[in-house]
């Protein structure tokens, strides 16, 4: 289950952020996950809950926002849902397309201070 690791690494650059900013505890950490990142939402919440006793972030929840995996077809100008690489099927034009315009995202995007 490699989402204690990226939990871990979550904690430890949200721990940085926070002391950065000069906040103490945190109450929130918001993670984009894209679709094709490999990460499961909630495995990484439930390794989120184990890997931050004892930190800063001891309280803080995690808030997950799921970017889906989008693709775009030069051909027809259109933007579509994908399935899985390498190859990316146009839904309208039924051709390939390598353009993956979302779906691999892992970043967090925010950390809130404890009140």
């Amino acid at each position: 289950m490699h989402e204690v690791s990226i939990a871990s690494a979550i904690v430890e650059q949200a721990g940085e952020m926070a002391r950065a900013d000069g906040t103490g505890d945190v109450s929130s950490v918001t993670v984009r996950v894209g679709e094709l990142s490999g990460v499961v939402p909630d495995a990484l919440r439930f390794a989120f809950e184990v890997v931050r006793d004892g930190t800063a972030l001891a309280a803080a929840c995690l808030v997950v926002e799921q970017v889906p995996a989008l693709a775009w077809c030069d051909r027809c100008a259109e933007e579509f849902a994908v399935g899985m690489p390498p190859f990316f099927w146009c839904p309208a034009c039924d051709r390939p397309s390598r353009d993956l315009r979302s779906g691999r995202e892992l970043e967090i995007t925010g950390v809130e201070a404890a009140a």
